[in-house]
């Protein structure tokens, strides 16, 4: 069966982007860049929520606009991907291999791990976080970047409490740390107090 991967760029204190919506503070260099890479080269399928898929959706032609090695490849890995974009609000999507579900049907997933030949990636903290209370998330990818922001939008929205076992871990010269857990239980749909 096929993992579901939550992977994830975010700050120290646990923000993907800061409170003016911004996250170039996130970008990769060229060493966390080519690790990136290789993590997802064996994804077959993204789940993305709209704004995230706004977001990714740079890469459908980033070949054509980058000139650089390491984005080429990104975009190679990502065009060859399906993609599945959860919104209410979209009406059409701008890349191929791609279609839009009105709502996230956690059986729906399901069924997709259980028939997939590849992994698949969920981005996006909202998302995110629909699949790990369904419990459908199997590993969390971090990479913690050397930076605090204050506030924003965060990583891990308080939705459940999730016991993790770390599986491997890798700093970069730059100070970002990438860990990977497993997740190992989730306790209860409940909000932390």
């Amino acid at each position: 069966m096929a993992k579901l991967i939550y992977g994830v760029i975010t700050s120290l204190d646990g923000y993907i982007e800061d409170e003016a919506g911004r996250f170039d503070w996130a970008e990769p260099d060229e060493e966390v860049h080519a690790f990136v890479n290789d993590l997802e080269r064996p994804v077959g399928t993204y789940l993305y929520g709209r704004r995230m898929y706004e977001t990714m959706v740079y890469w459908e032609t980033a070949d054509t606009l980058a000139d650089h090695p390491l984005e080429h490849d990104f975009a190679a890995i990502w065009q060859g991907a399906d993609k599945v974009v959860y919104s209410t609000t979209l009406e059409s999507v701008s890349s191929h291999r791609t279609r839009i579900e009105r709502t996230f049907e956690p059986e729906t997933v399901r069924r997709l791990k259980t028939t997939a030949n590849a992994d698949l990636s969920v981005g996006g903290p909202g998302l995110a976080a629909a699949a790990i209370t369904a419990g459908l998330v199997d590993e969390c990818h971090l990479f913690v970047t050397p930076v605090l922001v204050g506030g924003g939008k965060r990583a891990f929205p308080d939705v459940v409490f999730v016991n993790l076992e770390l599986m491997d871990e890798h700093p970069f010269r730059n100070g970002t740390v990438y860990l990977r857990y497993a997740i190992e239980s989730l306790s209860g749909a409940a909000p932390i107090p």
